[in-house]
């Protein structure tokens, strides 16, 4: 990957994500396999513990597990993910989504279509989804779907 691809790959995740994602996302040391498009556009990129992110038509991420993991470990606590309890882990990380009424705490800052991590309250990542409500109606709402999971810890990324 040239360093003008990734340094606009790095860009979209601090935009994304908050500052500091893209280096998380993409550390200087390590390498990447990147997938590309007929058209040359990025369309996955790739580390050695899997993958890390889709670079989708949108212009928006979507997170693998990798990417997920990456996240957790250098953003500060609440950025980017939504906390679960005992109760709906083992759910979750067969891949079943997150339902409202089992999110304990969730990144204020977290809307409808935002990718996140889904945390078990251990701070293990157990999933990668998008945000199917906003961060305070997560917290309020008995019912409804809270994150459309992608993929879970135990399934293949």
């Amino acid at each position: 990957m040239s360093q003008d691809e990734l340094g606009r790959l790095r860009t979209v995740a601090d935009y994304q994500f908050g500052a500091g994602a893209g280096t998380a996302l993409f550390p200087p040391a390590d390498e990447f396999e990147v997938t590309h498009s007929t058209s040359g556009r990025p369309r996955q990129v790739r580390a050695d513990a899997g993958r890390i992110v889709s670079y989708g038509t949108d212009g928006r991420f979507t997170l693998g597990l990798e990417g997920g993991r990456r996240l957790v470990t250098a953003l500060p606590e609440p950025t980017a993910r939504v906390v679960v309890g005992s109760e709906s882990e083992p759910f979750v990380r067969d891949g079943k989504n997150v339902f409202a009424k089992f999110v304990q705490t969730v990144d204020d800052d977290v809307r409808p279509n935002d990718e996140v991590a889904v945390v078990h309250a251990d701070g293990a990542v157990i999933a990668v989804g998008r945000a199917e409500l906003a961060a305070d109606a997560m917290r309020d709402f008995e019912t409804g779907m809270a994150v459309k999971v992608r993929a879970g810890a135990e399934s293949a990324d």
